[in-house]
């Protein structure tokens, strides 16, 4: 009973000092990010076209600042607190569990900026779009807030869009789904994919915007069918030839 005790508190000192790791490195990153914070605002309203933005609160100069280097900060140091989660959870998994997670993490980071890229790159012909729906009436003053929340939720969901291969491919390889499932239900699939365009781009052309996001989803989506077909392949070969390593006589 005394070491399921102690057992428990080294888990949770492991569990402090992991967090403590991930949580200097978030405020590492998002100190040096506050420092670069008027070259990253500029970065930010670029795809305006020169938008003057406004501010109507005494903190909004600050809190821009920061919101802006905290958001960068926790995407920054994904690999940092992403790796540190990882070892905590690694020992309760299994060998075929460790091999098919560490992977994904790592590819995670690099599809996680390809997205963030993309959405960025549609950002300049979106905010044009819904600029020239206001009428000659309406004068629009947009506000610093309002906008840089828009930005950062359009690249943040970009960006966690485009994991769609890595959480795939995880459940394939830990056979929590198989790559038959995910042809078989391709029309649910892109009607869900599709939704979720029309929710990230919200322009009132209901086709042509969501299309554009749509697509590279779709070619994640497939991609990720073919990445199942070779994973598994290569667990059919490897069972068979455990399978034949067991018999007698081998």
């Amino acid at each position: 009973m005394a070491e399921k005790r102690m057992g428990l508190f080294d888990h949770l000192e492991e569990l402090r000092r992991r967090l403590l790791v991930s949580l200097l490195a978030i405020l590492a990153l998002t100190a040096v990010a506050l420092i670069f914070s008027d070259a990253l605002l500029k970065v930010i309203v670029a795809p305006s076209g020169g938008m003057h933005l406004n501010a109507f609160s005494l903190m909004d100069g600050f809190m821009i600042r920061f919101r802006i280097a905290l958001y960068l900060g926790i995407a920054v140091a994904f690999p940092i607190w992403g790796y540190e989660l990882y070892r905590f959870v690694a020992p309760g998994l299994q060998e075929r569990e460790r091999q098919a997670v560490l992977p994904g993490l790592l590819a995670s980071t690099g599809l996680f900026v390809t997205g963030v890229i993309f959405g960025y790159l549609l950002l300049r012909e979106m905010i044009r779009v819904m600029v020239s729906f206001f009428p000659s009436s309406v004068s629009f003053l947009p506000v610093a807030d309002d906008y840089i929340s828009f930005v950062i939720f359009f690249l943040l969901a970009c960006g966690v869009a485009f994991q769609l291969p890595v959480v795939l491919t995880i459940l394939i390889q830990l056979r929590i789904l198989s790559v038959s499932t995910l042809k078989k239900q391709r029309k649910i699939a892109y009607f869900v994919l599709f939704v979720f365009a029309e929710i990230v781009t919200p322009v009132t052309d209901p086709i042509v915007a969501p299309l554009v996001v749509l697509i590279p989803l779709v070619i994640l989506y497939e991609g990720s069918i073919l990445a199942g077909v070779r994973i598994e392949k290569r667990r059919l070969k490897n069972e068979k030839a455990s399978q034949e390593a067991a018999l007698p006589g081998k």
